[in-house]
């Protein structure tokens, strides 16, 4: 029986921990930030979302700025509008998976299955196939490290912590302020998910009402990930 539990525990590790060791420490095999001194990407994650991610397009708009929206499968099945809104408006479309899960508590192939139909979803709603992929909450698993051939996966460099409503959107200002040259900055677009707060995105929106000008008068331009990453 100790033995059975030793081998259980010795496959989850090699299957959860090793990875996202591998990644988030010694940033191998994935992206998390470029070496371009005077860009930057802004990327949302778990919409789109009926009410906010119209809101956060319309600011982007505005201030002429191009970012990079990873999708949950699921929801841009059910608002394929906004999954074309962002594909006619310049933005990059990535893969989130199709449900809002743990990488760590799922199959490889339930992970692959839903890689692939949100691919699909994706492909049917703007003509393209989607070939950047970030995992929920970030956490890879053994299928996301080796097999990566038809995906590149992108972490960030800087995070807002935005999904929870707790000291507004000042807190989310304040986390913003270190912005640097190749950052990947990592938000949220939807609140409809697991340790999320649903009015959560109205503070980032309101907070980039300010951030977007700070960037620019630092000299940043906000550019889509596929931008930086063709510049490593």
């Amino acid at each position: 029986m100790g033995y059975m539990i030793s081998v259980i525990i010795f496959f989850f590790l090699l299957y959860t921990v090793v990875p996202y060791f591998l990644t988030h420490g010694l940033g191998l095999k994935v992206f998390r930030r470029g070496n371009e001194s005077s860009k930057i990407a802004f990327t949302f994650d778990d919409g789109p979302d009926p009410i906010y991610t119209p809101i956060l397009l319309d600011l982007l708009k505005k201030n002429e700025v191009k970012a990079t929206f990873f999708v949950v499968g699921s929801r841009a099945e059910k608002h394929p509008e906004l999954i074309q809104r962002m594909h006619q408006e310049g933005h990059l479309i990535g893969i989130h998976n199709y449900v809002h899960h743990s990488n760590w508590f799922m199959s490889p192939w339930k992970v692959r299955k839903g890689l692939e139909d949100t691919a699909e979803i994706i492909k049917n709603v703007i003509g393209v196939r989607p070939v950047y992929y970030r995992p929920p909450w970030g956490m890879l698993n053994l299928f996301d490290f080796v097999n990566r051939s038809k995906y590149k996966i992108i972490l960030w460099s800087i995070m807002a912590q935005d999904w929870r409503t707790s000291g507004g959107s000042e807190k989310i200002k304040q986390r913003l302020s270190s912005i640097k040259g190749g950052d990947v900055i990592l938000l949220h677009d939807c609140g409809d998910t697991l340790g999320a707060e649903l009015e959560a995105p109205r503070n980032t929106i309101n907070a980039l009402k300010d951030v977007l000008k700070q960037v620019k008068t630092k000299g940043f331009t906000c550019v889509r990930v596929d931008e930086l990453v063709k510049n490593l």
